[in-house]
């Protein structure tokens, strides 16, 4: 039996980008790995590296957790938890900055970017949360880490971090291997096809959220940037605007583009975007019926409350074992 653990931060809100490249992706495991074990936490802590308001981070926080539950996520096979209320993480966060070197940090690509801001005011978490990043990982010995291409530095680090304390302590913490999607993984701005899709954007025209009303995602969609060339053709270089939407089309209805782009070999964009937007107003629609019966009701509760407890008590052995191994605490007769 193998162990995948995932985490995704309660930043902004929800887009379809992160159901295709992430929710969608973490379900189709499930399906696909019967005998495996899946822990899923919302990433609160990470969260707090930039300024949040606490009303609000508490409302993401449980809705994010719904929309996992409404996105397809098998309460009965996931370990389904808040990040922050296992303690373990952030201490053991710390112990690993201690394996992790200043040179390291300096190039994440996040960190990087921000630091060349210069209207922002960087925090220490920002430069140090890696090494939370990698504790959330190895403290459950986590075999598989499902990651997107822009993530993939995140675990390269984390893979070092603890090949580094193993190589100094011994073999102890699961050294876990990243799960790329090969498709859907990165849905790209429907204003801007040159940048990701992002749930932080300050304007709601690039993106859809899984809150929006299904009407107004059909008409994000219809409105998209394309080209001039007016091709119907999976080319990212040349057709950035189309190539994104093909991807949506194909991830939503799991047909290959090949066979969408022959589909609409003789129809123009507009046919295409009409027919696109009904399938992401349709999505929508019914992720929603399905969130709103599931925060309505206790069983978010219940089911976060049993992840919590289920957690908690891997963490803590871990954490424990972990703080011996380093000489912490007083040895026992």
């Amino acid at each position: 039996m193998k162990r995948i653990v995932s985490g995704i931060k309660p930043t902004g809100t929800l887009t379809i980008g992160n159901y295709i490249g992430a929710i969608k992706q973490f379900v189709a495991l499930q399906k696909a790995m019967p005998e495996d074990e899946f822990f899923l936490f919302i990433a609160d802590l990470h969260a707090l590296t930039t300024p949040q308001e606490p009303a609000e981070l508490r409302q993401r926080i449980k809705e994010i957790a719904g929309m996992y539950l409404a996105c397809g996520l098998d309460p009965e096979r996931t370990v389904l938890y808040i990040q922050s209320e296992i303690k373990e993480h952030a201490e053991l966060g710390y112990l690993l900055q201690c394996f992790t070197y200043m040179g390291e940090l300096e190039r994440m690509t996040q960190f990087k970017d921000k630091s060349k801001k210069q209207d922002v005011l960087l925090t220490s978490s920002l430069f140090t949360y890696p090494a939370l990043m990698a504790a959330d990982i190895i403290l459950y010995d986590a075999d598989y880490v499902p990651v997107g291409e822009d993530q993939k530095q995140h675990l390269e680090l984390t893979r070092d971090i603890a090949s580094r304390f193993n190589n100094r302590y011994g073999d102890f913490f699961t050294v876990p291997e990243p799960i790329i999607p090969k498709v859907g993984a990165r849905i790209m701005d429907l204003q801007d096809p040159s940048k990701k899709m992002s749930k932080s954007d300050e304007t709601d025209k690039g993106y859809i959220s899984l809150f929006d009303e299904p009407s107004v995602a059909a008409k994000k969609i219809k409105s998209a940037v394309t080209d001039s060339i007016g091709i119907i053709q999976f080319d990212p270089q040349n057709q950035p605007g189309i190539a994104n939407l093909l991807t949506i089309y194909s991830s939503l209805e799991n047909e290959s583009i090949d066979s969408i782009v022959s589909k609409y070999s003789n129809l123009g964009y507009q046919e295409f975007k009409s027919d696109l937007s009904i399938i992401v107003s349709n999505t929508i629609q019914s992720i929603q019926e399905k969130y709103q019966s599931i925060v309505n009701s206790n069983q978010l509760d219940e089911i976060l409350d049993k992840g919590r407890d289920q957690a908690q008590i891997i963490a803590y052995k871990k954490l424990e074992k972990c703080k011996r191994k380093i000489g912490l605490g007083r040895k026992r007769k």
